[in-house]
């Protein structure tokens, strides 16, 4: 059944402000959208499976629109935003605003705009039957570390069939990405002794202990920077890249530092075991640093937490689903780029994937978060090309 729509005519804005109205924050639950986008399609006959975290206070939603046996191509997306404090807005971040040819809103770039753009899709790819099915997935948590996908993945890989392929809408203003590098990072607890900084031998300084690992991740950084190994199909860096960005500790510049933390984050390329290099560095503190310590107080030493990060990338340029993606947003080339999504992680799963949605990366988490009418159009015509592909 064909539909009567003109492929012209944007009409996905209605959702995209709808989406927008629901505050989303990490911080947050995500059920009230989840729930209304469940609703949305329940109208529409589509069942949906949520994956919930321990609390149950975020889910993921997974849905399949046309046959449930037989493999299809997920559209996937996150659903939390990043916080606006401190941010100066010209508009209610959480009420679409439209002017200068552009949609304004938090999560309209990053990016609820793919999601409700799909979501919009939905009883057009009804309409026209599907001979293989689409799979619209949402998931919680995706910008404090990945949390919620690796359930909606298991989920899914639990069920079967195994899906085709995967297209993730993250903000490339619709160009096709193949490869991204991953993310991990880690937060540090230095245990040192306080006391008296005029009788400073009697203490253990952890903030300059800190010191010595972050000095030690610094030189791992330079060899990686003038030594490579190097990826020439990254933009600048095209090496792995290793940043300690916060540092707190002591308690007053009389007294030898008795505690310390910090954080370090590591954006590693395809192929690369990011761990080798958190173990360098804490071979180099286990073998130089905390034995000084420990001299001084047997308690003192170095605790390391892993933070959740986003696995790598590395679709091939002749893959089919990239192939698929170039056709259907009209053009020839794919690129990679340094950020992380949760592509990595579908691909891990063994399901091909790609990253191709509305917006710009330099938009994302700013004040006054936009995309342009242009894109929406863009993303709009990719999804009416796919509709053409699977369409019955």
């Amino acid at each position: 059944m064909q539909s009567n729509r003109d492929p012209g005519e944007l009409f996905s804005l209605d959702m995209i402000e709808k989406f927008i109205s629901f505050d989303t924050t990490s911080r947050n639950s995500n059920l009230p959208l989840i729930h209304f986008v469940r609703d949305y399609l329940g109208q529409l006959g589509v069942d949906c499976v949520l994956t919930y975290d321990r609390e149950r206070g975020k889910a993921n939603l997974f849905a399949t629109l046309g046959p449930r046996d037989q493999p299809g191509i997920i559209l996937s997306g996150h659903t939390d935003i990043v916080p606006v404090d401190d941010q100066e807005w010209t508009s209610d971040p959480f009420k679409l605003a439209r002017r200068d040819g552009k949609v304004f809103g938090r999560g309209v770039c990053d990016m609820k705009g793919f999601l409700a753009i799909a979501t919009a899709f939905a009883p057009e790819f009804l309409k026209r039957g599907l001979k293989t099915p689409l799979h619209l997935a949402m998931s919680f948590d995706e910008e404090v570390g990945c949390l919620g996908v690796p359930l909606l993945i298991n989920d899914v890989v639990g069920r079967g069939p195994l899906p085709l392929a995967c297209i993730v809408g993250e903000p490339s203003e619709m160009k096709v990405i193949r490869a991204h590098k991953g993310k991990i990072g880690g937060h540090v607890q230095v245990t040192g002794l306080p006391a008296h900084s005029g009788i400073a031998h009697q203490g253990v300084n952890a903030v300059e202990a800190a010191g010595e690992a972050i000095a030690y991740f610094k030189r791992i950084q330079r060899r990686l920077r003038d030594e490579g190994p190097y990826n020439g199909d990254f933009e600048a860096p095209a090496y792995t890249t290793i940043q300690c960005c916060m540092v707190n500790g002591g308690t007053a510049v009389n007294i030898v530092a008795g505690h310390c933390t910090f954080d370090f984050d590591i954006r590693f390329l395809p192929g690369e075991n990011p761990e080798a290099y958190v173990d360098e560095c804490k071979a180099f503190v286990a073998r130089h640093v905390e034995p000084e310590m420990r001299a001084v107080s047997p308690e003192a030493g170095f605790v390391w937490k892993k933070v959740p990060g986003a696995a790598a990338l590395n679709t091939a340029c002749d893959a089919e689903i990239t192939r698929l993606a170039q056709k259907l947003s009209g053009s020839s080339d794919s690129t990679c780029v340094g950020f992380g999504t949760e592509a990595g992680h579908f691909q891990e799963a063994g399901i091909p994937t790609i990253i191709c949605g509305p917006g710009s990366i330099d938009q994302a988490h700013k004040a006054d978060e936009f995309i342009t009418l242009d894109q929406v159009a863009r993303c709009e015509h990719f999804l009416w090309r796919l509709l053409d592909e699977v369409g019955a």
